[in-house]
């Protein structure tokens, strides 16, 4: 039985080396027990700036900008996005040479709702070119999300888009490492969790 938390685990889960990835991750369940980072506008604005698609200035003029009302509305948004961005993009990896032109149009549609223009700004003494948005509606929130699955689609190798050997873990993630032998979501969690039982195994063979 698949059971549903929408209580958030300290600091972010962030472990995908992706933008778009992250955002899969978004919703994970370890052994069957689901997790959802973005089940309301609040959590959703939390999310993004953990993610680092914006920042605390941007998600505080969103949140008094647009209302609880509207934000819960595109998160419920961006779930259904999420949903259907994580069954393309598996298609995707496993099929690179797809054709995906009605994926593609979807995708695009929810690009053209961004607003965006550019601005010279100043950082530490020196002058940049950053790309700004007015924000006038929260379909501004949808494109950024829809900027990063463009950019997995056109600037990745769908081969190095891996998901988490570990037993019971959906994380996904970008294998950036220079053999591309990377099998687990962390080292830390999963990766131990495989060393121990692996060990606890060869211990009960010697028994």
């Amino acid at each position: 039985m698949v059971r549903m938390s929408r209580s958030r685990k300290t600091g972010p889960l962030l472990v995908a080396d992706h933008p778009a990835l992250e955002f899969l991750n978004s919703t994970y369940a370890p052994e069957g027990n689901v997790h959802e980072l973005i089940g309301d506008g609040r959590a959703f604005l939390v999310w993004m700036v953990e993610a680092q698609l914006v920042d605390e200035r941007t998600a505080a003029l969103w949140k008094q900008r647009f209302g609880a009302e509207a934000l819960d509305e595109v998160a419920h948004e961006a779930r259904t996005l999420r949903t259907w961005a994580a069954e393309w993009i598996e298609r995707w990896r496993r099929r690179p040479g797809g054709p995906y032109e009605a994926e593609a149009r979807k995708l695009n549609g929810l690009l053209e709702r961004a607003d965006d223009y550019r601005a010279l700004e100043k950082i530490q003494g020196r002058f940049r070119v950053a790309t700004r948005r007015h924000d006038r509606s929260p379909d501004e929130i949808l494109a950024i999300l829809a900027g990063s699955l463009a950019s997995l689609i056109a600037g990745e190798d769908p081969g190095l888009v891996k998901s988490c050997a570990g037993s019971g873990c959906t994380l996904r993630f970008l294998d950036r490492t220079k053999a591309h032998r990377r099998r687990f979501c962390s080292a830390l969690t999963c990766g131990n969790r495989e060393k121990v039982a692996a060990f606890r195994e060869r211990e009960r063979e010697r028994a």
